[in-house]
């Protein structure tokens, strides 16, 4: 019998207003904070941060992140951290920013708080730190040994966003339903190297029906700049439901892509949830769903204006090329391409990938 588990956040707060609450958490693991952020975000929120701080904290020094989640940038960021003599990571800003704050405890340890600017994935509450070289290609994944200890989401900051970042979060979150549920039917292992618990599958399933129902309404709503209890919804779908669904509930195919995206500039360069969310539509013709089905989730995908094709993707060369070479590169490194109950080898994913391309 193989072992179960389960991890998350030790604390998940979200709404609106909800950076007001980062002084307190904050005092329960420093006195002196290193914040990761790139000069925007920093000269958006560095007051806000500051002020909300001013009553818990000796110091707060602000990183000025350089855009790219790297090891040189890690090294580079744990120095500024070290030399600030902080105890405690803020990880402020999109999925690169956040995953160097997670690069920092790694190499420092301390306490780690994560405020996310935008909700375009479900980084903010994993162990996981996704490395890049320089010219934006996956290079390694870093383990940090528990997860966050605090997520702290203020939707007031998260509706000011481009609306296409929120766009990528719901196709990465509709993802973990169908990853974890492969993952669990062939044995497949999790993030902590066990078998997924019952629960994460529960968690990843409620994702995708918040999603379904809400998603459209959220999007129209984000678009307006109004945090409503659509918007409320589906970022808790996006960020805390997906987060956990993946790191708990374990991948398949359609993250699998993205290493074979990586090896494609245009496609390298699109957001990780665009890339995921065309990935899941080659999953499900690999499952073989039914026609109706498909149908339903194109139709979805067009009205939020996730992408179909990998024209939708930015790419605009020799697509027979590019998909063998996507198809080449994820059967030869994905390291989760197995969980998942078809026999795959690179002819039957072009194949696949192919009838996506194809369908009208």
């Amino acid at each position: 019998m193989t072992i179960r588990a389960f991890g998350a956040p030790h604390r998940y707060i979200q709404g609106p207003g909800a950076l007001d609450q980062l002084g307190p958490m904050l005092a329960i693991y420093g006195r002196r904070a290193f914040v990761v952020a790139d000069r925007i975000v920093a000269g958006l929120l560095k007051d806000r941060l500051t002020a909300a701080t001013a009553d818990h904290l000796e110091a707060i020094t602000f990183g000025d992140f350089g855009g790219e989640c790297t090891a040189a940038e890690i090294d580079r960021m744990t120095a500024a951290a070290t030399a600030a003599g902080s105890d405690v990571v803020i990880g402020l800003g999109g999925g690169k920013a956040i995953d160097t704050a997670k690069g920092v405890r790694i190499a420092r340890g301390g306490g780690l708080i994560i405020m996310p600017t935008i909700a375009s994935n479900d980084s903010p509450t994993s162990r996981l730190a996704i490395l890049y070289t320089a010219d934006h290609v996956l290079s390694e994944v870093r383990l940090m040994a528990t997860n966050p200890d605090a997520v702290i989401v203020d939707t007031e900051i998260i509706v000011q966003a481009p609306v296409r970042f929120f766009v990528a979060g719901i196709g990465d979150a509709l993802t973990k339903k169908f990853e974890a549920e492969q993952c669990y039917r062939t044995g497949g292992l999790n993030f902590y190297k066990a078998r997924p618990p019952e629960l994460a599958l529960a968690i990843a399933d409620r994702c995708y029906q918040v999603i379904r129902a809400q998603g459209e309404k959220a999007t129209a709503d984000v678009r307006a700049r109004t945090a409503t209890e659509a918007v409320e919804s589906v970022v808790e779908a996006t960020i805390l439901m997906s987060g956990l669904g993946f790191e708990s509930g374990g991948l398949s195919l359609a993250h699998s892509l993205t290493r074979g995206f990586s090896a494609i500039p245009e496609l390298a360069a699109a957001l990780h949830g665009e890339q995921v969310a065309y990935g899941l539509l080659a999953q499900l013709v690999v499952e073989r769903r039914p026609a109706d089905f498909l149908s339903d989730f194109r139709g979805f995908y067009q009205r939020l204006g996730l992408p179909l094709k990998l024209a939708d993707l930015g790419f605009t060369g020799d697509r027979g090329a590019a998909l063998r070479t996507i198809a080449e590169r994820t059967i030869a490194e994905a390291p989760y391409i197995r969980q998942i109950e078809a026999e795959l080898d690179v002819a039957k994913l072009t194949a696949a990938l192919e009838q996506v391309e194809a369908a009208i």
